[in-house]
């Protein structure tokens, strides 16, 4: 029997945190998020939970201002959940938000010369445009960096705009998808994107992908069998490769 569309994006939640774990997307923290599937204004976040051991009952509805739908919800919650309502609430195409602090993107947030780029073609999806997002703009120099109320939330989806990607000031970055997949096939190889472009940067000049490279990339149907396969393998080397199916 085919299980129903709200447990089937719990899974989901669950495969991904397990992926971008196992890929060293995120680590002890991060998270990664899925707007419901009936209501637009509500979304699906695990609880707080280090991401490789995120299980389905873990898994806790909001909504986008980042309450519990369940009052009676009463377990840790992540302080930055409020990135993920900031995201849904100003991008309605958005399906699902990641938050990471990957090392290897740090760099180029807190770079004033170099922007990262689109140099491997696994991400020419990821678009030509990569903001970063300085919380002391708009909110001083005595926060801890970290993203812990709405407003901050907005700000950064405003940064975001309609971008895939934002990095945050010496703190990570954000990333958004047309679906759980899209999202988690982009997310695993952008930090290997940032690797290449560093080791290019040493040997000197490099060519980034052209925009005619950036749009065709953008075109491509994120749910054919071809980028499907990423999911399914990586879900397996994450030991969650049960979860895939519908049953």
């Amino acid at each position: 029997m085919a299980i129903d569309a709200i447990r089937r994006v719990k899974r989901d939640v669950v495969i991904a945190n397990r992926i971008l774990a196992r890929q060293d997307v995120l680590d002890a923290y991060g998270h990664v998020s899925i707007r419901h599937p009936h209501d637009p204004e509500k979304y699906f976040l695990a609880r707080s939970l280090s991401p490789a051991i995120v299980e389905e009952e873990d898994i806790v509805e909001f909504h986008l201002d980042g309450t519990p739908v369940d009052p009676a919800e009463k377990r840790p919650l992540y302080l930055e959940r409020f990135i993920h309502g900031g995201v849904y609430e100003q991008r309605p195409d958005v399906k699902a938000v990641l938050h990471s602090h990957a090392d290897d993107l740090l760099p180029f947030s807190i770079s004033k010369t170099t922007r990262l780029r689109p140099v491997i073609h696994n991400v020419g999806d990821m678009g030509e445009t990569v903001p970063v997002w300085d919380i002391a703009d708009k909110f001083g120099d005595e926060t801890t960096l970290l993203v812990t109320n709405m407003a901050q939330g907005r700000d950064l989806a405003g940064c975001l705009a309609c971008n895939r990607l934002a990095l945050m000031r010496g703190h990570g970055f954000v990333c958004v998808g047309r679906s759980i997949n899209d999202l988690t096939r982009l997310a695993v190889y952008i930090p290997r994107n940032a690797r290449v472009m560093m080791a290019a940067m040493k040997m000197g000049d490099f060519i980034s992908l052209s925009k005619g490279e950036i749009a065709a990339r953008q075109k491509l149907d994120t749910e054919t069998p071809a980028l499907l396969r990423g999911w399914e393998f990586w879900a397996r080397e994450a030991g969650v490769g049960h979860l895939v199916g519908d049953d």
